[in-house]
């Protein structure tokens, strides 16, 4: 039976109290521990879950997405390694775990160091500085290629280089990429390509441990690689590998496919963008040559109407006009004045005495003057009688009035 006097506690007040005195204890806090990876599960948030173990004994471990930084290489199960990280309880399960913050493939651990000790040599040295990198060429003709002959790096870089341009010059030169002088090797390949001056230069090698990508961690690479005048594309391992050549080199592949990739233009693209490109220039130019032919008839017609020429030949249309209406006006008037004149002649043939003389009148005068009556002559007085075709000569005998009732 339990006394009035002891306490009661809850679980979680359990399980904070003792990731209390977990978070106190110093050497939790930085522990470094050997052990094999298993279940090693990458979580699509980017977390990393794993255990460790030995021959008696397994601990649970958690990499979170913001460590994996300090992961150098791809973690598998069976992988031999040294993590770097501090332990405490998870209250809401009661147990503990280690929160990785390094982890380092045990054997690998000397190398490492080696690596961030010439890391930051170099970059103190600006080896890596962004305004020492060359730009890739956009169109690639010459391809340089440092790398072992056999291999799948080799075999990826060039199936994907002639599948995007079936017209590039692949120029290889084989290079030891692991064991005893390969770093000399890579070096040798290196300059011998620059001398042969191809477009880009492709330095490069599958995956693998850290010991197997190593020579790409020499100085004498890197240095290489910097004075290097043709720019180069450094394609060391998988992803998540990441050696001093990729920091060195003016671009940094993940894969030698996608060194290939970046390196090489894909020509099919190209072309059916520049068909692209014609086509809409072409319906720019005839949209544009139409635009000029309808601007052009605008400025004949305009020089049409405002040349010498036409002035001339449009105030000389208009003299014909005005001579042809003024020849028009002087006929119509002419005829109108003929047929007046015509109705005057017939006026005037009506009132005319050689007219009346042709219808068989007479007309008598006495020396010279017209008889008009009786009363101007006298008997035995020569008269002259006046007929159509000329004279007759008579003397009056005898006036006879007229009768007028």
């Amino acid at each position: 039976m339990r006394s009035r006097n002891q306490s009661v506690y809850t679980v979680s007040q359990v399980n904070a109290y003792v990731r209390n005195m977990f978070d106190q204890d110093f050497m939790l806090n930085r522990i470094y521990i050997r052990g094999e990876v298993s279940n090693c599960k990458y979580h699509p948030s980017g977390h990393l879950y794993f255990s460790l173990k030995d021959d008696t004994g397994t601990i649970s471990c958690v990499m979170f997405a913001s460590a994996r930084r300090g992961l150098a290489f791809a973690m598998k199960n069976g992988d031999n390694v040294i993590v770097c990280g501090s332990v405490s309880v998870y209250e809401r399960d009661g147990r503990y775990q280690v929160y990785a913050k390094e982890i380092t493939l045990e054997g690998a651990g000397l190398l490492y160091e080696r690596f961030l000790a010439l890391k930051q040599e170099l970059e103190e040295m600006g080896m890596f500085a962004q305004e020492y990198k060359q730009p890739i060429p956009s169109f690639v003709q010459r391809l340089g290629v440092v790398t072992a002959p056999t291999g799948a790096a080799i075999q990826d870089i060039r199936n994907i280089s002639y599948r995007r341009n079936p017209y590039i010059q692949i120029i290889l030169c084989p290079a030891l990429v692991q064991g005893e002088g390969a770093a000399e090797s890579i070096v040798r390949g290196i300059r011998m390509l620059d001398q042969l001056h191809p477009d880009v230069i492709i330095v490069g090698r599958g995956g693998g441990s850290i010991e197997d990508l190593w020579a790409f961690n020499e100085e004498t690479v890197a240095r290489a690689i910097f004075e290097c005048r043709t720019p180069v594309i450094s394609a060391v391992g998988h992803e998540t590998d990441t050696t001093i050549a990729d920091f060195v080199a003016d671009l940094r592949a993940p894969t030698p496919s996608a060194a290939a990739e970046l390196a090489v233009a894909d020509v099919r693209g190209i072309l059916e963008q520049i068909g692209a490109y014609k086509k809409r220039m072409d319906y720019a130019m005839l949209h544009q040559l139409g635009v000029y032919k309808n601007r052009l008839s605008a400025l004949e017609m305009r020089w049409k109407y405002a040349s010498p020429e036409y002035k001339i030949r449009e105030q000389r249309q208009r003299l014909l006009d005005l001579e042809q209406h003024l020849q028009n006006a002087m006929e119509s008037s002419l005829q109108d004045s003929r047929h007046r004149l015509e109705l005057y002649i017939q006026k005037m043939k009506g009132l005319s005495p050689l007219e009346k003389l042709n219808q068989g009148f007479s007309y008598v005068e006495k020396d010279g003057h017209a008889v008009r009556g009786i009363g101007d002559v006298r008997e035995d007085d020569e008269v002259q009688i006046c007929v159509r075709d000329g004279r007759i000569s008579a003397r009056v005998t005898e006036m006879i009035p007229v009768m007028r009732e």
